[in-house]
């Protein structure tokens, strides 16, 4: 079995950044950190445990972005991967859904593959629509936030539960090759191996250049970016725990929230 998982690379989730001069796009702080996206961690760590189960799996690795972005990759194969492609692209910036998938589709890893798994999204854009769109291009039957799944190898399907509005799970059969988008909580991701790490540090990535892929019509643009406005006030009580209650009452009670 041949499994691709498209992994991302993002920000802190502290990072400070700022609204670049034409509105357009984000400058980020000096010294950023950088990591691999929740959702695709678990990803990865889906196809690791399927490859325990199923000796003859291999798991290969998609990742778009700048030069630094190669640092999921190979955390990625230290978590158990066997290999990885970077779609290098030239500058920073927003990279809309569609083309990321067409870029995605392109790979002969992607088209050749039994099983992607992707993230259900990503933790700085939060769209959710890369694993559909690929889904879409490359013709595939795909399902959404899966929390579990269960492969048929002799039917070539694969089970899965899949989180629905209402706390409720629905389960579905897709038959391979399919697009599944993982859901964190189905696992908890693995530390990467020290002797695994070194050999992927060690491990040639193969490269490609984004601008010399497919170029698909633009569907999605950033018109412009702006701050949360701030709607109120906050409020901090002061005084001892029995003085902050009686505040906390008064303001409740002022706005007929207590009866």
């Amino acid at each position: 079995m041949k499994i691709i998982v498209c992994v991302k690379q993002v920000p802190e989730a502290e990072t400070q950044v700022q609204i670049d001069a034409d509105g357009r796009w984000v400058t980020l702080g000096a010294g950023t950190e950088f990591r691999m996206n929740r959702f695709d961690e678990c990803a990865v760590e889906a196809a690791v445990q399927i490859k325990r189960k199923f000796a003859d799996t291999h798991i290969h690795i998609l990742s778009i972005g700048p030069q630094r972005a190669e640092a999921v990759i190979r955390r990625s194969i230290g978590m158990g991967a066997d290999d990885g492609t970077h779609i290098l692209t030239a500058k920073e910036g927003f990279v809309e859904p569609f083309r990321i998938a067409t870029w995605l589709a392109t790979c002969p890893q992607a088209q050749s593959a039994d099983l992607i798994l992707c993230g259900a999204m990503s933790e700085d854009l939060m769209q959710g629509q890369v694993g559909p769109l690929l889904a879409a291009t490359l013709s595939l039957p795909c399902t959404t936030s899966v929390v579990d799944i269960s492969i048929n190898p002799e039917n070539e399907q694969v089970n899965v539960a899949r989180e629905i509005e209402g706390g409720y799970r629905q389960t579905l059969v897709l038959n391979l090759p399919a697009v599944l988008t993982i859901q964190t909580g189905i696992n908890q991701p693995r530390y990467p191996a020290l002797s695994k790490l070194l050999r992927a540090n060690r491990l040639p990535l193969e490269v490609l250049q984004a601008d010399q892929l497919e170029q698909p019509q633009s569907y999605q643009e950033v018109e412009r970016l702006l701050p949360p406005r701030k709607t109120r006030d906050a409020v901090f009580l002061k005084g001892t725990t029995h003085e902050k209650a009686e505040q906390l009452i008064t303001i409740l009670s002022n706005r007929s929230l207590l009866t």
